[in-house]
């Protein structure tokens, strides 16, 4: 039967990158046996006004609570920059672009996006800085760029923030398991995966239920 395993995420969402051990987990334990699609959720996308300090405190008290649930590292210097404009945006149309390039680097891609934020504090609103970790993943600088910058892709990045919102996501990461129409809510939120396994392995098995369908996508 058709199935497939989607994952919900922004690149620049820090329960996310909390999450992002149990992406990779749940890609080395299933990916060779249940195709595995990411759809870029739009976490604050096409935000225009630079961060107060207000909202700096509400995102490292986030970022904090991340840290302690899942252990994932944080460089905290990203709360000294002045003027920076949480865009989201920006990485999740690189997500789309790298997906439509090269859909097998996209995992790998999404991982260094991560990382790249919060534990390195680069500025992944910046064309350059996603152009560099897309060709460290094995795609070609101005293949990247052309498709990047494109009109197309623009809109396949809203087609994915539509798709997330339509399939009732309202929180990242977001992980739906799809058997032919149906599809069934693993976790909406952050979830070590060990918590995760059991469910998945039944499900691959072919072993959910009914009852537990509670998303459509």
């Amino acid at each position: 039967m058709d199935r497939e395993i989607i994952i919900v995420v922004d690149p620049m969402c820090s329960w996310c990158w909390g999450f992002s051990p149990t992406i990779g987990a749940i890609a080395e334990e299933y990916g060779a046996r249940v195709p595995i699609s990411l759809i870029a959720g739009g976490l604050r996308p096409l935000t225009d006004k630079p961060m107060t300090e207000q909202a700096k405190g509400e995102i490292r008290h986030h970022w904090e609570d991340v840290n302690k649930a899942s252990g994932q590292p944080f460089d905290w210097s990203f709360f000294n920059r002045n003027g920076f404009v949480y865009d989201t945006e920006p990485a999740c149309r690189a997500l789309v672009t790298v997906r439509s390039l090269k859909a097998e680097a996209a995992l790998a891609f999404l991982a260094a996006v991560h990382k790249a934020f919060y534990a390195e504090n680069r500025d992944v609103t910046n064309a350059e800085i996603l152009q560099e970790l897309a060709v460290n993943e094995g795609i070609d600088a101005n293949d990247f760029t052309k498709a990047f910058s494109s009109r197309q892709m623009t809109y396949e990045t809203a087609g994915d923030f539509h798709r997330s919102h339509t399939m009732g996501v309202r929180g990242f990461p977001t992980v739906i398991l799809r058997t032919g129409e149906k599809a069934t809510l693993l976790c909406a939120g952050f979830r070590p995966f060990d918590g995760l396994k059991p469910h998945l392995d039944e499900w691959v098995a072919g072993k959910e239920e009914d009852q537990e369908t509670q998303a459509e996508g």
